[in-house]
């Protein structure tokens, strides 16, 4: 069977809050493809050549619309946005003002709410057939959040099979800002079992620990832990370990501190089965490791297999969770006025 499923741009076809959805296609010379949707402004397939030269989809997803409104996990491959991540108890004060947002993560605000930029349709220009721009007006108020904000996430799918995402956000008020794109990646293909056995390099000394509701609280060097993974070794190696973090998350759920420059990849993974590798480079601070733990199995994926726990894994370039609540992390205030600008590549390779 082979490791991708032909899509069909009619069953991503639809209406929602007045707004029509499509689903776009980026290719390259070397036969590289990335499927897109309005809705969401994300990724549904990447289509990578593996080491036989064959096509094979690296990431998670779903055949139509209806399907990404019915799933129980709603952020495959989306924009993650107005603040990706988590937010203590949906709450944080500006300029004076305590601004209330909805918990919709026991009591933090995760991913910019309930409705936030995953479950919008952005509007979109394409100019040629490897570069797309999704736009989107959050006005102000939008889920609690200051400030009328215009975003703009573009996808360009380059010669060297890699895909640039960039990002860039204004506000006619101060307000926080933090973007990713929440792509769940499987290197053996999508629907071919548990990622455990690819092997993860994250270029990181240090790793955001946090408390029983997932907010951090300290920052830790991952010497001697379970979360080291300078060297190279399968995502499964330590995910058992007899720590308190990776117990409470049913595995990897946290926030690497990024020190790489954009020219130097903050994380590289490697499947053995297809010998595609994934190097990921970004701007951003930090990068979330989240190992698809809580994944409950009640979906279907492209090619109709269930998305049980580990199928996957994301690595969310961003800044750190609940930032507006920690002053002593890098800021995502975004003033009136200024830019949010960011810049994260996924390439693909053959590991030699």
């Amino acid at each position: 069977m082979t490791k991708y499923q032909t899509l069909i741009p009619k069953h991503f076809e639809g209406t929602i809050d007045g707004k029509n959805t499509h689903l776009l296609l980026l290719k390259n010379e070397g036969g590289m493809q990335v499927l897109l949707t309005d809705y969401g402004a994300r990724i549904v397939s990447i289509l990578v050549p593996d080491n036989k030269g064959n096509l094979v989809d690296v990431a998670l997803g779903f055949d139509s619309i209806q399907a990404y409104l019915d799933s129980d996990e709603k952020y495959h491959g989306c924009t993650a946005g107005r603040f990706a991540n988590r937010i203590a108890d949906g709450k944080f004060e500006l300029n004076g003002k305590q601004y209330t947002l909805p918990q919709n993560n026991g009591n933090n605000c995760l991913h910019g709410g309930i409705s936030g930029f995953h479950d919008k349709v952005w509007d979109r220009r394409v100019t040629y057939q490897s570069h797309v721009e999704f736009y989107y007006v959050s006005p102000d108020g939008e889920e609690g959040f200051p400030g009328n904000v215009k975003v703009m996430v573009s996808y360009t799918l380059s010669r060297n099979n890699e895909i640039i995402i960039k990002y860039h956000a204004q506000s006619d008020a101060d307000t926080h800002v933090n973007l990713t794109n929440h792509t769940y990646f499987n290197l053996d293909g999508e629907g071919s079992g548990d990622v455990l056995q690819q092997i993860l390099q994250i270029n990181s000394d240090e790793v955001l620990f946090v408390d029983e509701n997932q907010i951090p609280n300290a920052i830790v060097p991952v010497e001697g832990t379970a979360f080291d993974f300078r060297t190279p070794k399968p995502i499964v190696q330590d995910i058992t370990a007899n720590n308190e973090q990776l117990i409470a998350a049913k595995g990897y759920d946290h926030c690497y501190v990024n020190n790489q420059p954009i020219s130097q990849p903050c994380a590289t993974v490697y499947s053995k089965n297809t010998g595609i590798q994934l190097d990921v480079f970004t701007t951003e601070p930090g990068v979330q490791l989240y190992t698809g733990n809580w994944m409950t199995g009640n979906d279907f994926g492209k090619r109709g297999y269930k998305y049980l726990p580990y199928a996957g894994f994301c690595l969310e370039t961003q800044h750190f969770p609940d930032t507006p609540n920690q002053a002593e992390f890098p800021s995502t205030l975004l003033k009136a006025g200024e830019s949010f600008d960011s810049e994260t590549h996924f390439k693909f390779s053959i590991k030699k």
